[in-house]
């Protein structure tokens, strides 16, 4: 975990109320995996206090030895507008990489993606380490949703590595009008995949677990939850366990990339 202050490399509009950021970091952030965070902090003052979680939207490291770090995030509160301010020069306190990421094996041949609104933000690092780990994108599909066209966000990043992508939009302005979890809970029907990996609201995670309980799926999640310290030490981030043990996980230490299995959503 490294503490740092990483330079605003960009700071541009993707979509409605989304931003995409670019920050230099030190070379250690090479080690980070998809599906792991870090903590921000949005200003220099005591307003917001506390730090936000982040997905590590991609990962690049640089000829020069430093680390490229982006993030794909939502302007929804207080914290996010003021990190939408951000110029590139500036410095951004960051502290990361955090968490439990997704895992990602060499021998998973039939994966499916599925994602819905901002839940997007860790699928490229995601996608781009299954390439390099499986030496091809060959049996991946990708499940995208969102309320309208204009929340279908990184389209053109999956079209730039030729994945196949199914479209839904609440409204019908792109796609099928439909949840993403309709078409893919017919592609599972039809032909089961070997791996799931998902990321969005919770209602989106509650209909996926019972798609692939019922056909004996193994599924990975990334949770979307509040954190105050990202390190398991407020312990403000408790997930309940669904396995049987007792007590509970935590989304910043256990997570936010789980078995949909062990948690209740």
């Amino acid at each position: 975990m490294i503490l740092q202050q990483a330079k605003v490399l960009w700071n541009r509009e993707m979509g409605p109320d989304c931003i995409h950021m670019g920050l230099a970091c030190d070379a250690s952030y090479a080690s980070s995996r998809p599906g792991q965070f870090v903590m921000v902090r949005t200003a220099m003052d005591t307003t917001p206090l506390l730090r936000r979680p982040f997905s590590i939207h991609q990962c690049r490291p640089e000829d020069d030895g430093s680390v490229t770090i982006e993030l794909l995030y939502r302007v929804v509160g207080k914290g996010t507008r003021i990190l939408a301010t951000y110029q590139k020069g500036d410095r951004v306190d960051i502290f990361g990489p955090l968490g439990r990421g997704y895992t990602v094996t060499a021998d998973t041949e039939r994966i499916y993606v599925v994602a819905g609104g901002i839940g997007v933000a860790p699928m490229p690092f995601l996608i781009d380490t299954l390439q390099r780990k499986r030496n091809s994108l060959d049996g991946i599909h990708v499940f995208l949703g969102g309320r309208s066209e204009e929340d279908l966000l990184c389209r053109e990043f999956f079209a730039s590595r030729r994945l196949p992508i199914t479209l839904t939009t609440d409204d019908g302005s792109a796609g099928d009008q439909c949840f993403v979890t309709h078409p893919f809970e017919m592609a599972v029907q039809e032909h089961a995949p070997d791996m799931v990996y998902a990321c969005g609201p919770i209602d989106m995670l509650q209909c996926i677990l019972d798609f692939v309980e019922a056909h004996s799926v193994p599924c990975e999640v990334s949770i979307e939850t509040a954190m105050a310290c990202g390190m398991g030490v407020c312990l403000g981030c408790a997930v309940k366990r669904r396995d049987g043990e007792k007590g509970y996980l935590h989304a910043c230490r256990d997570g936010p990339v789980f078995d949909i299995r062990k948690i209740v959503l």
